[in-house]
């Protein structure tokens, strides 16, 4: 273990008057062991005593800020990286290319549509609301182009309302459709009717948490009351639920996954024999231990999927139509030692001479892009990137053809939209994106091999300024670990002026995440988490030990998972760190199934119904290690109001925790944001969360912007 000397907080008092927040929560015998729950009295937002509570924390919070002098100079920071604006990859449909784009110095993306060389707005937020609560989650547009399905949400609960639009016009002419959260849409051909999934109107799950969703067939120009229900009936309360169509409306794909389970149900239906009022629905995968899409292409040829069944850094299948047991699948292209499956795209336009696929890869978390003949698998080629960086979102148009779009990043690039033509093999920008992109100048970019104590190999992206440990600097530690998601390489604007003002700011690849594959992730869940705080543990020792960190200079920063993470940090090595940056977390184990989206993380963590997920559960959950005594680092919990994947209580009760427990001179303090929540936001006010986050860091490890010095 890694102990810092002693620190100084700062100029800032000590010790701090907290507001007085009672002890009254009750003490249960949960399996046979004694849970104390001293703040559940702070889950209840609308509580007069907790109302006045987190009032008092504004004012905290308020005093806090006011002592970090560069606060200003950091937003400024941030406010210049945000304002370039860009777009994405465009969905190209009945020769049109839909798209999300933000022009320079907008607060918010717009849907846009690029046709005959010009590009026009379709859908801009900001027009229905001015104060940028409300965003766009979602949109399809019909195989024809006609149409475009589009769900917004306001105030940052990502409730969606669809609406269609006539993309000639932009003007609406179905809807609004309630209770939709980023559903599926797809769409039949002729675009007068799509697929989607809807929550059911009222009344609790079965297990009294989390919506109830079915897949509902929806006739454009009806209302939504009138639909059909096609699938979910009898099924699980927590399962979600995917849809998709091919262009020529012969087939139907309806996948279905235990919340967030890395297990997929896959059904098609052939729509040429039933109608899509009843399709009927024939297994394509059952009770497999793996993730499976299906990529929709039009005629009767054999489905092409992205499955980890039987492979845990992925493949790619071909299934023929009727196929109802994956021993009739045909592997394409096979797992590839070192490296995850992230994508595929079919190119088989008329111009080539063979049909082509293009494969996204990572190799330990680095993007790479290759073509194989589509027929057998083979190899042919490499597409150059533009550097070490990540590949995203691979579209082509819905009939066969060599054009390909896809998205790129890495952690000094903001993300940018490349066109790739297969039959002369040029790779460029796409003309309908054109981002203002920020210097890179002072800011290198290395990955570390870290060993975790089990002798597990963990990579870790450092950011500095020379590239090299030449001296110990204020450092920030960050990471995920959870889901199978990655840390793959992305844009980081609140990195850039950390490093460039002489700090270094890194990335940790911990198990739970997808970096390594579905065993990684696997390694980092359940009963195996304290994998995931190894490594973490792993990567702050590497920084401080190779001389990368200043002792009593590092801090950690996660948010949603990564604030787990990052409070698992907190409570396990508190001496460690000087401050400790946690975003929208999780932070209470035991009761985490009862509030936000948590019902449908069970197969990520456990159950704490099951005597030994609660065992497991309740070992690292950060409410419950909170020590009386402690002498805790600097600590900031970032909440938003709106929030409805994890609950805003669980910082609520962490900082009530802590700010009983603590005995140094470092203060713990909750930023509560309104009118946003878990997902999109305007770009001042992820300039201003970025700002307030590095200006507490800055102020606890003593670092002073360039602008500041």
């Amino acid at each position: 273990m890694t102990q810092s000397p002693p620190r100084d907080a700062g100029p800032a008092p000590a010790p701090y008057t907290y507001p007085p927040a009672s002890r009254s929560g009750p003490e249960e015998i949960v399996h046979g062991q004694r849970v104390a729950d001293p703040y559940r009295w702070l889950e209840d937002p609308r509580d007069p005593a907790t109302t006045a509570w987190c009032a008092a924390q504004d004012l905290l919070y308020a005093e806090e800020e006011a002592r970090w002098p560069a606060r200003d100079a950091w937003f400024a920071e941030m406010t210049a990286l945000l304002a370039g604006g860009g777009a994405r990859p465009p969905v190209a449909r009945g020769g049109r290319e839909f798209h999300l784009r933000r022009e320079p110095g907008r607060e918010l993306a717009a849907l846009a549509v690029r046709e005959t060389a010009r590009t026009r707005v379709l859908l801009d937020p900001l027009d229905a609301d001015p104060s940028g609560t409300t965003v766009l989650d979602a949109w399809e547009p019909s195989w024809e182009g006609d149409l475009v399905a589009v769900q917004l949400s306001s105030g940052g609960t990502e409730h969606s309302v669809l609406r269609v639009l006539d993309t000639a016009t932009g003007e609406t002419v179905d809807g609004p459709v309630d209770r939709v959260r980023r559903s599926p849409v797809a769409w039949l051909s002729g675009a007068r009717a799509f697929y989607y999934v809807r929550r059911l109107p009222s009344g609790p799950a079965a297990d009294g948490v989390g919506p109830r969703r079915r897949v509902y067939l929806h006739q454009v120009g009806t209302p939504a009351d009138e639909d059909t229900e096609i699938f979910g009936a009898g099924r699980s309360d927590t399962q979600y639920y995917t849809v998709a169509t091919t262009p020529d409306g012969r087939l139907l794909v309806v996948g279905a996954s235990e919340g967030t389970s890395p297990r997929t149900d896959l059904w098609t239906a052939d729509l040429t024999t039933t109608g899509p009022e009843r399709p009927r629905l024939r297994r394509l995968q059952h009770a497999a231990d793996g993730r499976t899409a299906v990529r929709p292409r039009p005629g009767t040829g054999p489905l092409l999927l992205r499955t980890t069944a039987g492979a845990p850094r992925g493949r790619i299948a071909a299934a023929p139509r009727d196929a109802t047991d994956p021993r009739r699948w045909r592997t394409l292209v096979g797992e590839q030692l070192g490296t995850v499956l992230q994508d595929f795209a079919v190119l088989d336009g008329p111009a080539l001479d063979r049909p082509l696929l293009a494969v996204a890869r990572t190799r330990h978390a680095v993007g790479e892009l290759t073509l194989h003949d589509a027929r057998t698998g083979t190899r042919t080629g490499t597409v150059p990137l533009p550097g070490r960086g990540t590949v995203t979102s691979l579209t082509t148009r819905q009939d066969p053809g060599h054009e390909m779009w896809f998205a790129y990043t890495d952690h000094i690039t903001p993300t940018v939209v490349l066109h790739y033509d297969a039959v002369t093999g040029h790779l460029g920008p796409w003309p309908g994106d054109s981002p203002e992109a920020p210097t890179a100048e002072g800011v290198r970019v290395t990955q570390e091999v870290v060993r975790s104590p089990d002798g597990t190999e963990v990579r870790m992206f450092v950011m500095s300024p020379t590239g090299r440990p030449d001296r110990p600097r204020p450092a920030v530690l960050t990471g995920y670990g959870g889901f199978g998601a990655s840390m793959t390489p992305g844009f980081t604007p609140q990195a850039l002026p950390w490093v460039r003002a002489g700090g270094v700011y890194a990335v940790a690849c911990v198990r739970g995440g997808g970096e390594e594959g579905e065993e990684w992730h696997r390694a980092g869940r359940r009963e195996h988490k304290h994998n995931t705080f190894d490594d973490f543990d792993a990567a702050a020792d590497h920084l401080l030990h190779d001389g990368w960190a200043a002792p009593g200079r590092l801090g950690v920063l996660g948010s949603s998972n990564g604030g787990l993470l990052a409070a698992a940090a907190l409570t396990r090595r508190p001496e460690t760190y000087a401050a400790v940056v946690c975003a929208a977390p999780l932070l209470d184990m035991v009761r985490y199934e009862l509030s936000g989206m948590g019902a449908s993380w069970r197969d990520e963590y456990g159950s704490a119904a099951d005597p030994a997920q609660f065992a497991h559960l309740l070992s690292y959950s950060p409410y419950h290690r909170v020590r009386e005594g402690t002498r805790y680092p600097a600590v900031l919990l970032a909440v938003f109001d709106g929030d409805t994947r994890v609950d805003p209580a669980h910082a609520r009760k962490m900082c009530a925790a802590l700010q009983w427990a603590g005995t140094g001179r470092a203060p713990v303090v909750l930023r509560t944001e309104r009118g946003v929540g878990h997902g999109a936001r305007a770009s001042s006010r992820s300039a201003r969360l970025y700002a307030d986050v590095m200006a507490f860091f800055a102020h606890h490890l003593d670092l002073r912007p360039l602008g500041d010095h």
